[in-house]
């Protein structure tokens, strides 16, 4: 098995890539990771840290080019590989490949990820980490240039269907994720449709919601759509403008970080239009759509128009569409009609997904689905 990882820079790959290494290992299998970045600045020593954009990008390519020669001699001592490293890079030079073609098409990776994470924590990681003059709006931009130069490879050196989108996960790491991406292709791969707007004040409900994801990732491979918040910045920042505040504070990887109101609603575009494509991105990746509706306080069923927009998505896709709708009014032909399955709760999916041959392991003893 041999991967490409790519991800702007802020998203701090490397300790997540070692975490994914560890965890093979302990299973058994031979994974080496190797450090682009790292492997560059070990090639020239005489380039201070932070600075190797600098180089003339003739020195670059050269630089770039011998790392990647190496990494071509460690994959030969290697079962599994993985390469962490930028697709693009958007510097003093104006936008450039991290990458030549002709060794790419050489190691030839079976699967391409490109990372990616919320704004606001690549924001407070190149505070904390980096000595780069940057805006949030750039942020989302280099997101979108990793995404799409990445996907441009994986398609035309292996055909459609051996890249990914992987959040690094906000309240739980995604390298269990990752791990059946690489290593466990024949496990479904599954994407998680549920209310979120509707139900955020609603504690129980949330409970419920966190045990449908829980008992799903299980057994499937995974893509939540919480891994990247950002509607939250979104939110708030159209509350602060009425107020007449010039900041807002929302939550990031290291605790709670306050951006400038005007910063964050000059990307508010973005992140409406790029959270509408990573959903559908990631539905587009899995094999299946499972969408879990809640009852609301009330007895109405916790159903968005979003959610809804999801099931649409991937029946016009081809996917397999199940959901499980737990409240007692009927559910609605917007619903049904795009349905393979209709479940009344998630213990009746995962029975069904064991018929089906989808989960091989008996029904857990201590009574988990």
């Amino acid at each position: 098995m041999r991967a490409f990882v790519s991800g702007q820079v802020g998203l701090d790959k490397g300790p997540y890539l070692e975490a994914v290494k560890a965890q093979t290992r302990l299973r058994g299998l031979d994974l080496e990771v190797c450090h682009v970045g790292k492997m560059m600045y070990a090639e020239a020593p005489d380039v201070p840290a932070g600075r190797i954009l600098n180089l003339p990008l003739t020195r670059l390519a050269a630089l770039r080019r011998a790392v990647f020669k190496e990494i071509l001699r460690v994959a030969e001592r290697h079962q599994h590989l993985l390469i962490n490293s930028h697709a693009t890079f958007r510097w003093h030079h104006g936008l450039f490949a991290a990458f030549d073609f002709d060794q790419i098409k050489t190691f030839n990776a079976d699967v391409y990820v490109t990372l990616v994470d919320d704004a606001q924590s690549v924001h407070q990681r190149l505070l904390r980490d980096h000595e780069l003059d940057h805006t949030l709006k750039d942020i989302m931009v280099w997101r979108e240039e990793e995404i799409l130069a990445t996907e441009i490879i994986a398609n035309i050196t292996r055909g459609y269907g051996h890249f990914f989108m992987l959040s690094r996960g906000r309240s739980r790491p995604t390298t269990d994720t990752l791990f059946n991406l690489l290593f466990e292709p024949g496990k479904k791969r599954l994407y998680l449709s549920f209310p979120m707007s509707h139900v955020m004040d609603l504690p129980d409900t949330l409970a419920r919601i966190a045990d449908f994801q829980a008992a799903m990732s299980r057994h499937f491979t995974c893509f939540n759509p919480t891994d990247v918040d950002e509607f939250v910045l979104h939110t708030k920042t159209l509350k602060a403008l009425e107020e007449g505040r010039s900041t807002i504070e929302v939550d990031a990887v290291d605790g709670p970080i306050a951006l400038k109101t005007a910063d964050v609603a000059q990307i508010s575009g973005d992140i409406l239009g790029q959270t509408y494509a990573r959903d559908f991105k990631m539905i587009d990746q899995s094999d299946m759509i499972v969408s879990f509706i809640p009852e609301l306080p009330g007895g109405k069923p916790a159903v968005s128009s979003g959610v809804e927009r999801e099931l649409h998505h991937a029946f016009e896709g081809g996917k397999e569409v199940y959901v499980i709708w737990t409240a007692k009014a009927m559910p609605s032909p917007f619903v049904t009609q795009t349905a393979t399955r209709v479940f009344a709760d998630t213990d009746q999916a995962i029975a069904h997904f064991r018929e089906k041959g989808y989960i091989a392991d008996p029904p857990d003893t201590a009574g988990r689905s």
